[in-house]
């Protein structure tokens, strides 16, 4: 088996699981219990079909039209105006959504979705192509490490005004993409006082961050406020103990535990399926990251080099992020778990580019295939 034949198999157990939980997770009491024909035709069962077609998609996409150019400018270099476009929409009248006083949704008809989910990507793929094309200038403080941050930091302060771990996130993995891709640390050094800096303004001028930074540090002091998501995590968590109380059988859910379906599915984890399961689930993720990074050592391609490693990245601090938040280790941010949490467009696009790491992968064998039948018709025989 293929690198990415295994991410692949890692993401559809993910999602499987994700549907299991989440259908788990948003049960209520009812005279009729939920059987497994409900759960056949729940949304998240059709989310997850859908999702491993795109994933399908994905991992047959021809990466390099990304490269092509279009009136002159690379197709990847387009994605810049639409992204930020999207961002926009979520404050036009009949189009914006406001959810949980945050207007961080756009609908479009019956379609809609969060424009930081489409933004979490495209950048990888934006700073991807920047990585691979201009690498002779990353010795360059202003055009090769200021110009392509500059743009990174517009976009992100865009959403930060409505979702800073968002923001956080994707500022992170650019930043490791362009470290990546040759910019020197000096250079991020000189970065961090700015980023500080920003991070404290987004903080300081939001009362309910200050809120949240409050409850992460002194959770019992508003219990019934401030601290009520972080209490009623832990007290999920410790609930399941090692062996857990059971699928189905979680008692957080029925109306203690906020959003238990997206931000906080992690906790029902912990507690229907215990530390065991809990643990299965990040070795999952430790084991898409494992095979991933495999993946990006054995690509030669610049280019689908760094998409590959943004991918990585992105799912495996995500994940990662979320897991502290409910453990209570950070202050509490609206980051969903990859391929786990419920959610439409999470799903289909998260699902759609780790198709592409197997399309990366894909590619490796086929040039290893005709490099190594190259090499063994010019080697001369000798009787």
């Amino acid at each position: 088996m293929r690198a990415g034949q295994g991410i692949i198999v890692i993401s559809i157990t993910l999602l499987m699981l994700g549907v299991v939980m989440v259908n788990s997770a948003g049960m209520q009491v009812a005279q009729e219990p939920l059987d497994f024909r409900d759960m056949l035709t729940s949304r998240p069962t059709m989310l997850a079909f859908f999702a491993i077609i795109a994933m399908f998609i994905g991992s047959r996409f021809p990466i390099h039209i990304f490269e092509k150019k279009f009136c002159k400018i690379p197709l990847v270099l387009w994605l810049l105006p639409i992204t930020i476009a999207l961002l926009f929409c979520v404050y036009l009248p009949g189009i914006g959504r406001e959810v949980n006083y945050s207007s961080r949704w756009v609908t479009f008809g019956p379609l809609s979705f969060q424009p930081s989910e489409i933004t979490k990507w495209t950048m990888v793929l934006v700073i991807a192509w920047w990585g691979a094309s201009q690498a002779e200038h990353f010795g360059k403080y202003w055009k090769g490490f200021v110009l392509p941050l500059s743009c990174i930091g517009i976009i992100t302060a865009i959403i930060a005004v409505e979702d800073l771990g968002t923001a956080v996130l994707i500022f992170a993995v650019a930043c490791l993409v362009l470290f990546a891709a040759g910019s020197r640390l000096l250079h991020f050094a000189t970065l961090v006082p700015v980023a500080l800096g920003g991070f404290a303004f987004a903080v300081y001028t939001s009362p309910y961050r200050i809120a949240r930074l409050q409850a992460y540090m002194h959770p019992f002091d508003d219990p019934e406020q401030s601290g009520y998501h972080i209490l009623q995590s832990m007290s999920t968590i410790s609930g399941g103990g090692l062996a857990g109380l059971g699928l189905g059988n979680g008692i957080h859910k029925f109306g203690y535990l906020p959003e238990d379906t997206t931000d906080f599915i992690y906790s029902v984890i912990c507690e229907e399926l215990g530390f065991f399961g809990a643990f299965a689930v990040a070795c999952l993720y430790i084991g898409l990251v494992v095979l991933g990074v495999y993946v990006i050592r054995k690509t030669t391609n610049t280019f689908l080099q760094l998409i590959a490693f943004g991918i990585v990245v992105t799912v495996g601090l995500q994940a990662c992020m979320n897991i502290l938040v409910v453990t209570a280790l950070i202050p509490t941010k609206g980051i969903a778990l990859p391929l786990l949490s419920n959610g439409g467009t999470g799903w289909l696009l998260t699902a759609f580019c780790i198709g592409l790491i197997d399309a990366i992968d894909r590619k490796n064998d086929r040039a290893l295939q005709m490099s190594t039948k190259t090499n063994s018709t010019t080697t001369p025989t000798h009787a």
